[in-house]
């Protein structure tokens, strides 16, 4: 027995020394490896493990230092998705869904609240609520979680996407994806939209009443909202009853910290005013030279044909289009969306135009 385990020894020093070695692999092969589960959830040399993923990362603003919260799930070298949310300052929260998908594709994925939402500083100084202060800021947030254009996308969705865009047209060259989700490129044109097309089709009492409470300012009245809602909200915006709406969805937006939202995007969501009126960026999108997938819906706020069009002015644009979906098509659409956003990432990963 003594003899046989030392002839076994020496064959496995032998195999340990044959001077056979493996070649590194490949940035799409690591890829592939980090998508099994074992891979996937391997947490080795993370930062953010005792916190479960979670960094609260320390923003330099005009007015002084403040922290957001960002928080990491799963391993993937090549793949690493940023999820901005919309509103301006609702939360993460909604993102929730990506969590049935993602990692079942092996994405290593950041929820991130901006700052001035619920899991972030609220400061309350006006003068932050500027998109161009929230392009640096998202530059920080890549920095400090180690993005670059070997893995980093960006997935932005409703004002994310606004956000998305103009990051992208000053910082792509940190960029390996862009996903832009539901925000036209152009406040003008998508107000335009919401007042010949959406508002028309409106039950127009109610639209009435909306308007008079809205020049009257008196949004905050609990009327407003129970008129929007079913004549607004449940069309366009999720297209199921309010009182079935997902809770990650109610989570959200019960923490919408008003005063930035209303700032920056005026009171609802049936068009856009406030500091975002003007903005119309349909002209830089050529410069946006990376893999860019453009996400509309049927029923959405913005116009579908609009963003189909939009998708073509991007070099290397792509269009999903979502039959059943609304604003938030990564629920009422939900299969068509995740399927999309899914097979866009692959295909980025894996150098496909």
């Amino acid at each position: 027995m003594r003899a046989m385990a030392m002839v076994l020894l020496g064959v496995s020093l032998a195999a340990c020394h044959s001077g056979v070695q493996e070649p590194p692999p490949t940035a799409t092969a690591a890829g592939a490896e980090a998508a099994k589960p074992s891979a996937y959830f391997d947490n080795s040399g993370r930062k953010d493990v005792l916190a479960g993923g979670v960094r609260m990362i320390p923003i330099k603003t005009p007015k002084g230092e403040f922290r957001v919260w960002t928080k990491r799930v799963g391993n993937n070298p090549t793949i690493k998705v940023l999820l901005l949310h919309g509103g301006p300052a609702v939360t993460h929260e909604y993102f929730e869904a990506f969590d049935s998908y993602f990692p079942a594709a092996g994405v290593e994925y950041y929820y991130y609240d901006q700052l001035g939402s619920a899991f972030s500083d609220q400061p309350v100084d006006d003068s932050l609520w500027d998109l161009g202060r929230f392009v640096d800021e998202v530059e920080q947030v890549r920095v400090a979680l180690g993005l670059d254009k070997d893995n980093f996308v960006l997935l932005g969705h409703s004002w994310g996407g606004m956000l998305a865009m103009e990051y992208a047209l000053t910082h792509q060259g940190h960029l390996k994806g862009l996903i832009v989700s539901s925000m036209m490129a152009s406040i003008p044109a998508y107000n335009d939209y919401a007042h010949k097309v959406l508002m028309p089709a409106m039950d127009q009492k109610a639209l009435a009443e909306i308007q008079k409470l809205e020049a009257a300012g008196k949004t905050e009245d609990p009327h407003y909202m129970e008129l929007l809602v079913p004549n607004f909200y449940e069309q366009h915006f999720l297209r199921m009853p309010a009182a079935q709406w997902p809770d990650p969805v109610n989570r959200s937006f019960a923490r919408l910290n008003r005063r930035v939202y209303t700032l920056m995007q005026g009171p609802s969501e049936m068009g856009a005013g406030g500091r975002m009126a003007n903005w119309d960026r349909s002209n830089d999108l050529a410069t946006i030279t990376v893999p860019t997938l453009v996400i509309g819906a049927k029923h959405d706020t913005m116009d579908p044909a609009y963003m189909e069009g939009m998708a073509k002015k991007f070099p290397k644009g792509r269009y999903l289009f979502c039959p059943n979906g609304s604003h938030m098509s990564l629920y009422d659409d939900q299969q068509t969306y995740m399927t999309g956003v899914v097979n866009f990432l692959k295909d980025v990963d894996a150098g496909r135009p």
